[in-house]
């Protein structure tokens, strides 16, 4: 099954919430792994979803959700449906927009390099086979101690890791760096 970007962001929420069937949600997994703009709508909506998602984040006075619920029912005049449809509709082009802008502004701007985990691997053999997982940002040898996410691990060559924007692996590939 092939799934397309609309469709992707159709369904993002869903997937998310693991609301998909198994087959879609490996669609929509391989359509992220090839797709630089539906992987930064997916990490821009998991990132709402967990700050929003966070307790901590806002706290409100005791009583507020009931004040609030009852002054909405009584500003609300109409169909009460298509309100709520436009504030869902609005909150998810938010995120959408949002997501695009995020994904722009990291592709175009390249700050200096802070970390030693962001080293680019300048004698890294191109053809070298290599693993990532979908949750990380670096890539490892095999047997390596340190990959995130071991389930959702892919083999690929190093050449190919970098252009998707892997870097190497600080302790597995140290000899490589610079």
């Amino acid at each position: 099954m092939v799934v397309k970007c609309e469709e992707v962001w159709r369904e993002i929420s869903n997937y998310l919430d693991g609301d998909v069937s198994q087959t879609l949600h490996a669609a929509i997994d391989e359509h992220i792994h090839g797709c630089k703009g539906c992987a930064a709508v997916l990490d821009g909506t998991r990132n709402v979803v967990q700050l929003y998602g966070d307790e901590r984040m806002l706290e409100v006075p005791l009583g507020f959700s009931h004040r609030l619920h009852r002054r909405l029912e009584g500003n609300m005049a109409g169909n009460r449906r298509s309100f709520l449809g436009w504030m869902v509709a609005a909150a998810a082009g938010l995120v959408v927009v949002g997501g695009f802008e995020a994904a722009r502004s990291s592709s175009v701007n390249h700050p200096e390099l802070r970390s030693e985990h962001a080293q680019p691997g300048a004698g890294v053999p191109p053809d070298m086979m290599v693993l990532v997982s979908s949750d990380g940002k670096t890539f490892h040898v095999a047997g390596c101690p340190f990959i995130h996410d071991k389930a959702h691990v892919r083999a690929l060559v190093a050449r190919e890791a970098e252009r998707e924007g892997y870097a190497p692996c600080v302790r597995c590939l140290k000899k490589y760096l610079s």
